[in-house]
């Protein structure tokens, strides 16, 4: 199963109303063709109701924990909300400053 199918997997268990998962490790270097190392979550549940953005994303980190190796995933970029505030839409993603220039 692939990184991405594991981490989906472990982040449903937060009962979400929405979830995305996206692949960013094309935007960085090093890349080649099915590396799995950077990802974007936009997470929107009600488990994150009364909870500091701190708190939202301890949790994001504690359901995947083990996902966050040296040899899997580098990086999270976390979006969590509850239902009350979410928009539609998060934030897009800063360039990597070792991206393969074009």
């Amino acid at each position: 199963m692939s990184l991405e199918q594991q981490l989906i997997e472990r982040l449903n268990t937060l009962a979400p109303t929405h979830l995305e998962v996206i692949n960013e490790s094309a935007g960085h270097g090093s890349y080649f063709p099915g590396k799995e190392s950077h990802f974007k979550v936009i997470i929107v549940s009600e488990e994150f109701t009364g909870l500091r953005l701190v708190q939202r994303h301890q949790k994001v980190y504690a359901v995947a924990a083990e996902l966050l190796n040296p040899g899997k995933i580098h990086a999270l970029a976390i979006h969590a909300y509850v239902p009350s505030e979410w928009q539609g839409q998060a934030p897009n993603s800063p360039d990597c400053a070792h991206a393969p220039k074009a």
